[in-house]
């Protein structure tokens, strides 16, 4: 249940972020959206064994989906700290991430070939966790994830106070949360191998409802916090579109009347206006051709009652505003997004 629970949790967020794929410049929280929802997939018992029989009951499942982990933690973790960190510093990280995630790999591989199995098992280091290769195996990925994850989450609390817009600052906290999580999520599953390995068996089974409260507890609050950007961004690029159409159509009324005269110079009325940016270009295009016109023929002036006035200014402050929202999203030199 646990399983199904976290995978649905990843799934619903590759859903948030999908939208946005055609215009995001740096995919790696979807990538590692996708490949942790895939780990956790393959660890639902219906999926696991329905997957291992055809692969002869060699549990190769179970090594597919620790493997997937890792790589999905990698992804994310590269993703919120090129969001946060300077710039010149983005490319060491990654190549020294990508380092010690092959290294992680070649361990899961190295230590699982060492572990004696006797067909596929839904329950892999509670039936297998007595034998030192599947210790190993297990501390592998999860050391690693700890390590990582708490790189994460202290990037998350150092810099989400420079973050300018509010809903990056909550979502670096709950991501901040999540990584404390998971943090605490290691230190349970490697204290249950500790145990296993030491035949305390009733020992472990009494950490197993923290283990399990962990896992949904982390997986919710990283989630969360991944999905907060991506849809608080569609949310405004809707209300934007909305106030531009409306302005556009406000502002036409006093271009034609101002501008009649100076055809020549003027944009063509029936532009097609396929996006956003066509919208806001057309926007301010037209305000500078009345605002031209008004002080080419200041006489103009006089036909524009209180009506038109107030569209002027609403158009001129809405149009100072994607200068705003268009510089860096952190006071400092880091990109300030990971998914759009």
């Amino acid at each position: 249940m646990i399983q199904i629970v976290a995978a649905v949790l990843i799934w619903l967020l590759v859903i948030c972020l999908l939208p946005g794929i055609r215009v995001r410049r740096d995919h790696s929280v979807l990538t590692a959206a996708i490949t942790i929802s895939v780990a956790l997939t393959l660890n639902i018992d219906q999926v696991y064994v329905g997957l291992d029989s055809l692969l002869g009951g060699r549990n190769f499942v179970d090594l597919a989906a620790n493997v997937s982990m890792v790589i999905g933690i990698y992804f994310l973790s590269r993703a919120i700290i090129r969001a946060a960190t300077p710039d010149e510093t983005v490319e060491i990280r990654d190549r020294a991430g990508l380092i010690l995630l092959a290294v992680v790999i070649m361990g899961l591989a190295g230590s699982f070939s060492a572990i004696v199995t006797q067909g596929s098992s839904t329950r892999f280091m509670v039936d297998f966790g007595d034998q030192w290769s599947a210790a190993f195996y297990s501390s592998i990925q999860f050391l690693y994830i700890g390590y990582v994850v708490s790189v994460t989450g202290v990037t998350c609390f150092r810099f989400r106070g420079d973050m300018l817009r509010p809903y990056f600052r909550a979502s670096f906290t709950l991501i901040g949360v999540g990584c404390a999580l998971a943090v605490l999520l290691v230190v349970l599953v490697l204290v249950m191998d500790v145990l296993h390995l030491q035949g305390r068996l009733d020992a472990m089974r009494s950490v197993s409802p923290f283990y399990d409260a962990a896992v949904v507890a982390a997986m919710t609050f990283l989630c969360i916090g991944l999905a907060i950007p991506p849809v608080a961004r569609r949310v405004l690029r809707h209300r934007e579109s909305v106030t531009e159409d409306e302005l556009v159509s406000g502002l036409t009324k006093i271009w034609e009347k101002t501008t009649k005269k100076r055809q020549d110079v003027r944009l063509v009325r029936d532009t097609e206006l396929n996006s956003q940016q066509d919208r806001a270009q057309r926007l301010h295009r037209m305000l500078v051709e009345v605002q031209d016109a008004l002080l080419v023929e200041p006489g103009l002036g006089g036909s524009l009652d209180i009506h038109d006035l107030n569209v002027l200014n609403s158009a001129e402050n809405y149009l100072a505003g994607p200068f705003v929202r268009k510089v860096p999203v952190r006071r400092r030199r880091g990109s300030g997004r990971y998914d759009g």
